[in-house]
């Protein structure tokens, strides 16, 4: 299948993240992977939510939206619809689940970091990309706490990487866009740790079922691209656990 820029089969988007993007967030990224291009902040605030109050352990919550011409098409927002878009809390739990599998919760104290996550252009892997835009985000924000003397110590983990796969037309394909999504009859969504532990795997099948063997060919394509993603990560961040 030719792709755009002869991109092989197993070769990602260009990464490209501009980091301390708003002036006011304690962390916060511009992601661009492709032509999505994604706003990360990560806010502090001094609570946590009622179920985890005298638990003395901190939280991680995530929000995510797109801006109304994100698309080829404009978007309603959800202010106006009145209701949060079924996709869009898909995604936040995604993201904030993820953001917490690499976290020591019981590090960060009593505090909740706010996750949010702004859609400005989308050609697939929005919510990939919003993961890895917001641990580069996350990360700088631990770190403030840090350097504030609010944390003995960043209480990150391991680095997490996310990254999409599918199958169009028999050929299995890594990081889909936009016109690729669209016409992949499997789809899959995929974030793991480093060390290679899945924290979650989002997969449809679109025309027919997909065979096991199938799931296992692309959960090892998936790997050849964290790889890549979390290469990108040290390369920005360096050894930070």
């Amino acid at each position: 299948m030719l792709r755009p820029n002869n991109r092989r089969f197993d070769e990602i988007r260009p990464i490209n993240i501009s980091r301390n993007y708003i002036k006011y967030a304690e962390g916060s990224t511009l992601i661009k992977m492709g032509d999505t291009k994604i706003v990360c902040t990560a806010s502090v605030e001094n609570k946590v939510p009622l179920f985890l109050r005298g638990m003395k352990q901190g939280w991680i919550s995530a929000e995510y939206s797109m801006i109304p011409r994100a698309n080829q098409i404009r978007n309603i927002r959800d202010s106006v619809k009145g209701k949060i878009n079924g996709r869009s809390s898909e995604i936040q739990r995604l993201i904030g689940r993820s953001l917490r599998a690499v976290v020591n919760l019981n590090d960060l104290g009593e505090r909740t970091i706010w996750i949010d996550c702004d859609v400005i252009q989308a050609d697939g892997g929005t919510r990939i990309s919003a993961i890895i835009g917001s641990f580069i985000a996350l990360y700088d924000a631990l770190n403030y706490l840090n350097a504030e003397g609010q944390l003995d110590k960043i209480p990150i983990k391991d680095y997490i990487g996310a990254i999409s796969v599918g199958i169009i037309d028999g050929e299995m394909l890594l990081d889909l866009n936009f016109k690729e999504d669209s016409q992949a009859q499997v789809d899959l969504n995929i974030a793991m740790t480093e060390k290679g532990e899945i924290i979650e795997i989002q997969g449809t099948a679109e025309s027919r079922p997909f065979s096991k063997r199938n799931l296992e060919e692309l959960i090892k394509l998936a790997e050849v691209g964290i790889k890549k993603v979390i290469e990108k990560e040290k390369e920005i961040l360096g050894e930070i656990c």
